[in-house]
């Protein structure tokens, strides 16, 4: 069969305590995003008998790219394609990508369009999939560590409006985009998020679903960034009873959606 013809698999490769490194393939053909070990990666493609096409990362931090230097040297002579960040200094990347850039991956028939979204650290990106109606899939973000399941990223070296600016792009994604980010924290970001909305009906569904999912023991996801407008409290900085809670743990903190999101930043750093 033609690989044009095949669905687009996207399958995570655990690592390290509770990283995900997506692999994305159709047909024999695959893509990696942020290989921080090379060893799974290698193990899932030989599993499959796959071929590795390109290398995407969103930052620099060692869990996303620890891999890189071991799956360049196993291909050595075969050009292999390592896209990330313009503002961070990558090694073995050799496409550099900003805000307005476009990733064509032709062996999955993909384009990503590129997105800054600093805060986490100062050079982040993130890809994003529009949705293909033909294939009937939906949209596709990779986010690295900026948006999470229920949560979102430490401050590392950006600031709190740099991270609630990069979110709010995000969340102005199309509601069904699945989102693919790099590590499995649901179950905690829940738990803050209740002490943040104690009483959300949506949040009690998503925590017994995620309760479930994990006891089984899958992963919580994807996400899509319509479930994270319903619960994620740093996407929800514009809600009263979000802003009333972060004005309980601190005062003057419902002052502005960026005095709410700074607030519950802190908060989550000690919870």
């Amino acid at each position: 069969m033609d690989s044009s013809t095949q669905p687009l698999t996207i399958l995570p490769i655990g690592a390290f305590k509770d990283n995900y490194l997506w692999l994305l393939c159709r047909g024999n053909d695959a893509v990696v995003v942020d290989p921080g070990d090379a060893a799974p990666v290698e193990k899932a493609l030989a599993d499959r008998g796959f071929t590795l096409r390109a290398i995407l990362l969103t930052h620099h931090h060692a869990d996303h790219t620890g891999g890189v230097r071991a799956l360049l040297e196993a291909r050595a002579g075969q050009a292999l394609p390592v896209y990330g960040p313009a503002n961070e200094a990558i090694t073995g990347v050799t496409t550099t990508l900003k805000e307005g850039d476009r990733v064509a991956i032709d062996a999955l028939g993909l384009s990503f369009d590129v997105f800054d979204i600093p805060g986490h650290t100062r050079g982040h990106i993130a890809y994003f999939a529009k949705a293909d109606g033909s294939a009937h899939r939906p949209a596709l973000l990779f986010c690295g560590d900026t948006l999470f399941a229920a949560g979102c990223g430490r401050l590392f070296e950006g600031t709190a409006a740099q991270m609630h600016a990069s979110l709010n792009k995000l969340a102005a994604l199309p509601p069904e985009t699945q989102v693919y980010c790099a590590h499995e924290y649901t179950v905690a970001n829940l738990r803050f998020a209740r002490a943040v909305e104690p009483h959300s009906a949506d949040l009690a569904r998503r925590v017994a679903d995620a309760d479930a999912t994990r006891a089984r023991g899958e992963p919580t996801l994807p996400s899509t960034i319509a479930l994270e407008r319903a619960t994620n409290p740093f996407l929800r900085v514009d809600e009263a009873t979000v802003r009333a809670a972060a004005e309980r743990h601190a005062p003057g903190a419902s002052a502005t959606a960026l005095a709410t999101f700074t607030a519950l930043r802190q908060w989550k750093d000690s919870f």
